[in-house]
């Protein structure tokens, strides 16, 4: 009896060896997932800035028109037409 309990020890130290190494492969997998994943949004942000600050100085070109035209101005132009 002392041998089978001596053998299931061993046996149980082995796979618990085995689940203690796939938590660690699994652990290393998604840091290195999470690594990768922001690495290419910073890489993206990095690639696509030139167009970002483009088209938002573009948008402040606009906003700055429509802040710039008169109410009446737009009025008389649309009276003008008919």
């Amino acid at each position: 009896m002392l041998e089978k309990t001596y053998e299931l020890a061993k046996d149980n130290n082995e796979m618990l060896h085995r689940v203690r190494g796939v938590q660690k492969r699994a652990f290393v997998w998604s840091v290195l997932k999470i690594i990768v994943i922001v690495g290419i949004a910073f890489g993206a942000f990095y690639y696509l800035e030139p167009y970002l600050n483009k088209v938002m100085n573009i948008l402040t070109q606009i906003s700055g028109m429509k802040q710039n035209v008169d109410p009446t101005t737009l009025q008389n132009a649309l009276k003008n037409i008919r």
